[in-house]
Protein backbone atom coordinates (compact mmCIF):
# COMPACT_ATOMS: atom_id res chain seq x y z
CA UNK A 1 0.00 0.00 0.00
CA UNK A 2 3.10 1.99 -0.72
CA UNK A 3 1.53 3.62 -3.81
CA UNK A 4 0.34 6.18 -2.86
CA UNK A 5 2.97 9.27 -2.26
CA UNK A 6 4.64 7.41 -5.71
CA UNK A 7 1.01 8.44 -7.46
CA UNK A 8 1.08 11.96 -5.73
CA UNK A 9 4.18 12.46 -7.03
CA UNK A 10 3.14 11.52 -10.70
CA UNK A 11 0.64 13.52 -10.47
CA UNK A 12 3.13 16.57 -9.00
CA UNK A 13 5.30 16.04 -12.28
CA UNK A 14 2.23 15.95 -14.53
CA UNK A 15 1.41 18.66 -13.32
CA UNK A 16 4.79 20.61 -13.47
CA UNK A 17 5.05 19.20 -17.01
CA UNK A 18 1.58 20.96 -17.76
CA UNK A 19 3.35 24.69 -16.31
CA UNK A 20 5.87 24.23 -18.64
CA UNK A 21 4.07 24.09 -21.32
CA UNK A 22 1.83 26.88 -20.77
CA UNK A 23 4.53 28.97 -19.91
CA UNK A 24 6.63 28.26 -22.81
CA UNK A 25 2.99 29.40 -24.82
CA UNK A 26 3.05 32.39 -22.50
CA UNK A 27 5.91 33.52 -23.77
CA UNK A 28 6.19 32.68 -27.15
CA UNK A 29 2.65 32.25 -28.78
CA UNK A 30 2.04 29.56 -30.82
CA UNK A 31 4.26 26.70 -30.99
CA UNK A 32 4.89 23.43 -32.75
CA UNK A 33 4.55 20.20 -31.01
CA UNK A 34 8.14 19.79 -32.25
CA UNK A 35 9.41 23.54 -30.90
CA UNK A 36 7.11 22.71 -27.57
CA UNK A 37 9.33 19.77 -27.12
CA UNK A 38 12.66 21.68 -27.81
CA UNK A 39 11.69 25.00 -25.91
CA UNK A 40 10.30 22.36 -23.08
CA UNK A 41 12.67 19.85 -22.65
CA UNK A 42 9.91 17.11 -22.24
CA UNK A 43 9.72 14.53 -24.68
CA UNK A 44 7.99 14.37 -27.77
CA UNK A 45 5.20 11.93 -26.43
CA UNK A 46 4.82 13.76 -22.64
CA UNK A 47 4.04 16.83 -24.90
CA UNK A 48 1.82 15.04 -27.34
CA UNK A 49 -0.09 13.35 -24.02
CA UNK A 50 -0.05 16.56 -22.33
CA UNK A 51 -0.88 18.82 -25.49
CA UNK A 52 -4.47 16.61 -25.71
CA UNK A 53 -5.14 17.04 -21.97
CA UNK A 54 -5.52 20.58 -22.38
CA UNK A 55 -7.01 20.81 -25.00
CA UNK A 56 -9.68 18.36 -23.71
CA UNK A 57 -9.66 21.40 -20.43
CA UNK A 58 -10.08 23.96 -23.20
CA UNK A 59 -6.77 25.91 -22.32
CA UNK A 60 -4.93 25.41 -25.33
CA UNK A 61 -6.06 25.36 -28.95
CA UNK A 62 -4.42 23.35 -32.15
CA UNK A 63 -4.95 24.08 -35.49
CA UNK A 64 -2.85 23.27 -38.51
CA UNK A 65 0.41 25.33 -40.04
CA UNK A 66 3.67 25.07 -42.34
CA UNK A 67 6.78 24.74 -40.60
CA UNK A 68 10.33 24.48 -42.92
CA UNK A 69 7.73 23.22 -45.78
CA UNK A 70 5.93 20.74 -43.33
CA UNK A 71 2.85 20.61 -41.88
CA UNK A 72 2.73 20.58 -38.41
CA UNK A 73 -0.03 20.77 -35.58
CA UNK A 74 0.27 24.52 -33.93
CA UNK A 75 -0.32 25.43 -29.90
CA UNK A 76 -1.79 28.10 -29.10
CA UNK A 77 -3.50 29.18 -25.53
CA UNK A 78 -7.48 29.57 -25.60
CA UNK A 79 -8.67 32.93 -26.37
CA UNK A 80 -10.98 31.72 -24.05
CA UNK A 81 -8.63 32.00 -21.66
CA UNK A 82 -8.60 36.34 -22.01
CA UNK A 83 -7.75 39.21 -23.41
CA UNK A 84 -4.34 41.24 -22.08
CA UNK A 85 -4.14 45.47 -22.14
CA UNK A 86 -0.92 47.29 -23.63
CA UNK A 87 -0.40 50.91 -23.11
CA UNK A 88 2.29 52.88 -24.18
CA UNK A 89 2.28 56.55 -22.59
CA UNK A 90 5.07 59.16 -24.64
CA UNK A 91 6.17 62.00 -24.14
CA UNK A 92 4.05 63.20 -27.02
CA UNK A 93 1.41 60.24 -27.67
CA UNK A 94 0.28 57.20 -26.36
CA UNK A 95 -1.05 53.54 -27.83
CA UNK A 96 -3.22 51.67 -26.38
CA UNK A 97 -3.86 47.72 -28.31
CA UNK A 98 -5.42 44.74 -26.77
CA UNK A 99 -4.03 41.20 -27.45
CA UNK A 100 -4.58 38.31 -26.94
CA UNK A 101 -2.41 35.01 -24.95
CA UNK A 102 -0.98 34.26 -28.21
CA UNK A 103 0.38 37.56 -28.47
CA UNK A 104 -1.95 38.50 -31.54
CA UNK A 105 -3.46 42.45 -31.58
CA UNK A 106 -6.60 41.84 -31.85
CA UNK A 107 -7.56 45.90 -31.75
CA UNK A 108 -5.24 49.30 -31.45
CA UNK A 109 -5.92 53.09 -30.91
CA UNK A 110 -3.16 55.71 -31.11
CA UNK A 111 -3.86 59.05 -29.66
CA UNK A 112 -1.47 62.30 -30.01
CA UNK A 113 -0.71 63.91 -26.78
CA UNK A 114 0.17 67.44 -25.59
CA UNK A 115 3.44 68.48 -23.96
CA UNK A 116 3.71 68.46 -20.46
CA UNK A 117 0.61 66.24 -20.39
CA UNK A 118 -0.90 66.28 -17.43
CA UNK A 119 -1.13 62.50 -15.13
CA UNK A 120 -4.71 62.39 -14.47
CA UNK A 121 -5.87 63.94 -17.71
CA UNK A 122 -3.73 60.95 -18.95
CA UNK A 123 -4.77 57.78 -17.42
CA UNK A 124 -8.51 59.31 -18.21
CA UNK A 125 -8.02 58.96 -21.37
CA UNK A 126 -6.24 55.70 -21.50
CA UNK A 127 -8.71 54.31 -19.16
CA UNK A 128 -11.52 55.76 -21.95
CA UNK A 129 -9.59 54.06 -24.77
CA UNK A 130 -9.28 50.94 -22.63
CA UNK A 131 -13.03 50.39 -22.49
CA UNK A 132 -13.79 51.93 -25.83
CA UNK A 133 -11.46 49.21 -27.55
CA UNK A 134 -13.06 46.84 -25.20
CA UNK A 135 -16.52 47.73 -26.70
CA UNK A 136 -15.06 47.96 -30.12
CA UNK A 137 -14.17 43.83 -29.65
CA UNK A 138 -17.59 43.10 -27.66
CA UNK A 139 -15.50 42.06 -25.14
CA UNK A 140 -15.76 43.48 -21.05
CA UNK A 141 -13.43 44.32 -18.13
CA UNK A 142 -14.09 40.73 -16.67
CA UNK A 143 -12.09 38.66 -19.58
CA UNK A 144 -9.03 41.39 -19.21
CA UNK A 145 -6.33 39.57 -17.47
CA UNK A 146 -4.31 42.72 -16.76
CA UNK A 147 -2.97 45.77 -18.18
CA UNK A 148 0.37 46.99 -18.84
CA UNK A 149 1.96 50.69 -18.84
CA UNK A 150 5.12 51.76 -20.41
CA UNK A 151 6.46 55.17 -19.49
CA UNK A 152 9.65 56.83 -20.49
CA UNK A 153 10.79 57.28 -17.64
CA UNK A 154 12.54 54.90 -14.99
CA UNK A 155 9.66 53.25 -12.64
CA UNK A 156 9.65 51.73 -9.38
CA UNK A 157 7.64 48.53 -10.52
CA UNK A 158 7.13 47.24 -6.58
CA UNK A 159 5.23 50.36 -6.58
CA UNK A 160 4.59 51.60 -10.40
CA UNK A 161 5.57 54.65 -9.70
CA UNK A 162 8.18 57.04 -11.76
CA UNK A 163 11.50 56.61 -9.36
CA UNK A 164 13.39 59.57 -10.37
CA UNK A 165 11.96 63.24 -9.94
CA UNK A 166 11.77 65.41 -12.56
CA UNK A 167 11.87 63.10 -15.41
CA UNK A 168 7.89 63.08 -15.83
CA UNK A 169 7.00 66.86 -14.38
CA UNK A 170 3.59 66.42 -12.60
CA UNK A 171 3.92 62.48 -12.52
CA UNK A 172 6.64 62.64 -9.40
CA UNK A 173 4.79 60.68 -6.51
CA UNK A 174 2.39 59.31 -8.17
CA UNK A 175 1.12 55.70 -7.90
CA UNK A 176 0.19 54.64 -11.65
CA UNK A 177 -0.85 51.12 -11.19
CA UNK A 178 -2.67 52.07 -8.29
CA UNK A 179 -4.76 54.42 -9.58
CA UNK A 180 -5.64 52.66 -13.08
CA UNK A 181 -6.11 49.37 -11.08
CA UNK A 182 -8.57 51.35 -9.20
CA UNK A 183 -10.70 53.12 -12.37
CA UNK A 184 -10.49 49.57 -14.03
CA UNK A 185 -10.81 47.55 -11.30
CA UNK A 186 -8.08 44.90 -13.21
CA UNK A 187 -4.35 44.38 -12.37
CA UNK A 188 -2.07 47.01 -13.37
CA UNK A 189 1.74 46.59 -14.19
CA UNK A 190 4.22 49.40 -14.58
CA UNK A 191 7.63 49.76 -16.24
CA UNK A 192 9.92 51.89 -18.03
CA UNK A 193 9.23 51.41 -22.20
CA UNK A 194 12.97 51.05 -22.93
CA UNK A 195 12.49 47.88 -20.56
CA UNK A 196 9.29 46.95 -22.16
CA UNK A 197 11.17 47.08 -25.75
CA UNK A 198 14.15 44.81 -24.25
CA UNK A 199 11.38 42.28 -23.18
CA UNK A 200 9.31 42.38 -26.46
CA UNK A 201 12.41 41.92 -28.79
CA UNK A 202 14.07 39.63 -26.45
CA UNK A 203 10.76 37.33 -26.20
CA UNK A 204 9.28 37.82 -29.71
CA UNK A 205 11.65 39.78 -32.38
CA UNK A 206 14.99 40.49 -32.75
CA UNK A 207 17.26 39.14 -30.14
CA UNK A 208 14.99 36.34 -29.19
CA UNK A 209 17.62 33.92 -29.88
CA UNK A 210 20.24 35.34 -27.78
CA UNK A 211 20.34 35.09 -23.94
CA UNK A 212 21.97 38.68 -23.47
CA UNK A 213 20.66 41.49 -25.29
CA UNK A 214 20.48 45.21 -24.67
CA UNK A 215 17.50 47.66 -26.72
CA UNK A 216 18.16 51.26 -27.17
CA UNK A 217 15.37 53.27 -27.49
CA UNK A 218 16.12 56.11 -29.41
CA UNK A 219 13.24 58.85 -29.39
CA UNK A 220 12.37 62.26 -27.54
CA UNK A 221 14.42 60.86 -25.47
CA UNK A 222 16.92 57.64 -24.89
CA UNK A 223 16.88 54.64 -22.89
CA UNK A 224 18.42 51.33 -23.00
CA UNK A 225 16.70 47.62 -21.46
CA UNK A 226 19.21 45.08 -20.61
CA UNK A 227 18.02 41.20 -20.82
CA UNK A 228 20.77 39.54 -19.17
CA UNK A 229 20.68 35.38 -18.94
CA UNK A 230 17.10 35.87 -20.22
CA UNK A 231 16.05 38.30 -17.91
CA UNK A 232 14.60 42.08 -17.87
CA UNK A 233 17.54 43.69 -15.43
CA UNK A 234 15.84 46.45 -13.98
CA UNK A 235 18.54 47.66 -11.09
CA UNK A 236 17.24 48.96 -7.63
CA UNK A 237 14.10 50.72 -8.07
CA UNK A 238 14.43 50.34 -12.18
CA UNK A 239 17.30 52.72 -12.84
CA UNK A 240 19.50 50.48 -14.94
CA UNK A 241 19.66 51.01 -18.67
CA UNK A 242 18.88 54.96 -17.98
CA UNK A 243 21.40 55.86 -20.54
CA UNK A 244 19.91 59.16 -21.38
CA UNK A 245 21.54 60.77 -18.28
CA UNK A 246 25.35 59.18 -18.35
CA UNK A 247 27.13 62.55 -19.15
CA UNK A 248 28.66 63.48 -22.26
CA UNK A 249 29.30 67.14 -21.96
CA UNK A 250 30.70 68.61 -19.47
CA UNK A 251 29.53 72.07 -19.84
CA UNK A 252 25.94 71.14 -21.54
CA UNK A 253 23.26 72.20 -20.86
CA UNK A 254 20.93 71.31 -17.26
CA UNK A 255 18.93 68.08 -17.69
CA UNK A 256 15.84 67.19 -16.43
CA UNK A 257 17.06 65.23 -13.90
CA UNK A 258 19.43 68.02 -12.44
CA UNK A 259 22.35 66.63 -14.12
CA UNK A 260 24.08 68.77 -16.67
CA UNK A 261 25.28 67.84 -20.13
CA UNK A 262 23.34 64.28 -19.93
CA UNK A 263 23.04 62.26 -23.23
CA UNK A 264 19.31 63.48 -23.76
CA UNK A 265 20.48 66.64 -23.73
CA UNK A 266 22.77 66.28 -27.11
CA UNK A 267 20.51 63.86 -28.93
CA UNK A 268 16.98 64.34 -27.21
CA UNK A 269 14.17 65.88 -29.33
CA UNK A 270 15.03 69.52 -28.56
CA UNK A 271 18.68 69.27 -29.43
CA UNK A 272 18.06 67.77 -32.79
CA UNK A 273 15.23 70.54 -34.05
CA UNK A 274 17.37 73.71 -32.52
CA UNK A 275 20.33 73.29 -35.24
CA UNK A 276 17.52 73.05 -37.92
CA UNK A 277 15.61 75.95 -37.16
CA UNK A 278 17.58 78.30 -39.49
CA UNK A 279 17.30 76.42 -42.53
CA UNK A 280 14.15 74.37 -41.93
CA UNK A 281 12.15 76.83 -40.08
CA UNK A 282 10.03 75.06 -36.93
CA UNK A 283 9.91 71.72 -37.19
CA UNK A 284 8.47 68.67 -34.76
CA UNK A 285 10.33 65.77 -34.49
CA UNK A 286 8.30 63.27 -36.56
CA UNK A 287 8.98 66.00 -39.98
CA UNK A 288 12.89 65.63 -38.92
CA UNK A 289 12.00 61.49 -39.38
CA UNK A 290 9.69 62.06 -42.17
CA UNK A 291 12.36 64.43 -44.11
CA UNK A 292 15.30 62.56 -43.24
CA UNK A 293 13.74 59.43 -45.47
CA UNK A 294 12.67 61.34 -48.03
CA UNK A 295 16.88 62.21 -48.67
CA UNK A 296 17.15 65.24 -46.46
CA UNK A 297 21.02 66.34 -45.62
CA UNK A 298 20.44 68.51 -42.91
CA UNK A 299 18.01 66.05 -41.33
CA UNK A 300 19.79 62.82 -42.07
CA UNK A 301 22.90 64.92 -40.62
CA UNK A 302 21.65 65.72 -37.25
CA UNK A 303 20.10 61.74 -36.93
CA UNK A 304 23.68 60.43 -38.16
CA UNK A 305 25.27 62.57 -35.60
CA UNK A 306 22.98 61.66 -33.09
CA UNK A 307 23.46 57.75 -33.76
CA UNK A 308 26.89 57.90 -33.36
CA UNK A 309 26.90 60.10 -30.05
CA UNK A 310 24.46 57.22 -28.79
CA UNK A 311 26.77 54.59 -30.06
CA UNK A 312 29.18 55.72 -28.13
CA UNK A 313 27.31 55.51 -25.10
CA UNK A 314 25.83 52.23 -25.66
CA UNK A 315 29.40 51.23 -26.24
CA UNK A 316 30.66 51.53 -22.51
CA UNK A 317 27.53 50.07 -21.50
CA UNK A 318 28.51 46.98 -23.89
CA UNK A 319 31.63 46.99 -22.24
CA UNK A 320 30.48 46.14 -18.97
CA UNK A 321 27.48 43.80 -19.86
CA UNK A 322 28.99 41.98 -22.74
CA UNK A 323 25.76 41.38 -24.42
CA UNK A 324 25.15 39.05 -27.80
CA UNK A 325 23.64 41.92 -29.77
CA UNK A 326 21.52 45.24 -29.14
CA UNK A 327 18.99 46.03 -30.83
CA UNK A 328 18.08 49.71 -32.15
CA UNK A 329 14.18 50.84 -31.38
CA UNK A 330 12.26 54.47 -30.89
CA UNK A 331 11.02 56.95 -33.58
CA UNK A 332 14.45 57.42 -34.61
CA UNK A 333 14.94 54.10 -35.71
CA UNK A 334 12.46 54.62 -38.51
CA UNK A 335 15.50 56.38 -40.21
CA UNK A 336 16.94 52.67 -40.53
CA UNK A 337 20.85 53.42 -41.32
CA UNK A 338 20.90 57.11 -41.18
CA UNK A 339 20.77 56.27 -37.24
CA UNK A 340 21.56 52.36 -37.06
CA UNK A 341 24.81 52.97 -39.20
CA UNK A 342 26.45 55.50 -36.87
CA UNK A 343 25.48 53.60 -34.07
CA UNK A 344 26.82 50.54 -35.16
CA UNK A 345 30.20 51.88 -36.20
CA UNK A 346 30.78 53.79 -32.86
CA UNK A 347 30.06 50.70 -30.88
CA UNK A 348 31.88 48.83 -33.02
CA UNK A 349 35.53 51.03 -32.31
CA UNK A 350 35.23 51.57 -29.02
CA UNK A 351 34.11 47.17 -27.59
CA UNK A 352 36.45 44.70 -27.32
CA UNK A 353 36.50 42.98 -30.52
CA UNK A 354 35.16 39.24 -29.72
CA UNK A 355 36.02 36.98 -32.50
CA UNK A 356 34.10 34.45 -30.90
CA UNK A 357 31.44 35.84 -30.98
CA UNK A 358 31.02 39.23 -32.57
CA UNK A 359 28.58 41.86 -30.92
CA UNK A 360 25.57 42.30 -33.32
CA UNK A 361 23.63 45.35 -34.21
CA UNK A 362 20.04 44.83 -35.59
CA UNK A 363 16.97 47.07 -35.76
CA UNK A 364 13.98 46.54 -33.76
CA UNK A 365 11.81 43.78 -35.29
CA UNK A 366 8.41 45.34 -34.06
CA UNK A 367 9.36 48.69 -35.23
CA UNK A 368 6.98 51.49 -33.20
CA UNK A 369 4.79 48.64 -31.66
CA UNK A 370 8.07 47.27 -29.44
CA UNK A 371 7.50 49.01 -26.21
CA UNK A 372 3.38 48.44 -26.37
CA UNK A 373 3.94 44.63 -26.89
CA UNK A 374 6.31 44.43 -23.83
CA UNK A 375 3.15 45.87 -21.96
CA UNK A 376 1.31 43.21 -23.04
CA UNK A 377 4.12 40.48 -22.44
CA UNK A 378 4.50 42.07 -18.82
CA UNK A 379 0.89 41.08 -18.25
CA UNK A 380 1.13 37.61 -19.68
CA UNK A 381 4.40 37.10 -17.18
CA UNK A 382 2.88 38.51 -14.10
CA UNK A 383 -0.66 36.77 -14.78
CA UNK A 384 -1.34 32.89 -13.54
CA UNK A 385 -3.02 32.50 -16.70
CA UNK A 386 -4.39 28.27 -15.34
CA UNK A 387 -5.84 28.87 -11.59
CA UNK A 388 -6.04 26.11 -9.63
CA UNK A 389 -10.01 25.91 -9.80
CA UNK A 390 -9.03 25.19 -13.89
CA UNK A 391 -6.26 22.79 -13.16
CA UNK A 392 -8.69 20.09 -10.92
CA UNK A 393 -10.96 19.76 -12.59
CA UNK A 394 -8.47 18.08 -15.30
CA UNK A 395 -7.66 15.76 -12.29
CA UNK A 396 -11.39 14.95 -12.09
CA UNK A 397 -11.66 14.20 -15.34
CA UNK A 398 -8.83 11.24 -14.92
CA UNK A 399 -6.23 13.91 -16.38
CA UNK A 400 -3.83 14.38 -13.10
Amino acid sequence: MADRPAAGSQSALRGANRGLILDALKQHGGLTQVELTGATGLSAATVSTIVKELVGAELVEVRSTVRTGRRAQLVTLARRVGLAVGVHIGLRHMRVVLGDVAHDVVAEQLLPLPAQHRVDTTLDRAALLITDLLDRMGASLDEVLGIGVGLPAPVDVATGMVSVKGIMRGWDEVPVAHVLSKRLARPVFVDNDANLGGLAESTLGASRQYQDSIYVRASYGTGAGLVIGGRLHRGFAGTAGEIGHVQVDPSGRICLCGSRGCLDTVVGSQALLEPLRASHGALALRDVIAAANEGDPGCRQVIADAGATIGAVVAGLCVAVNPQCVVVGGELAETGEVLTGPLREAIRRRVLLNQIAPLEVFPAALGERAEVTGALQLVLQSTDLVTRDELEPMTWRGLG
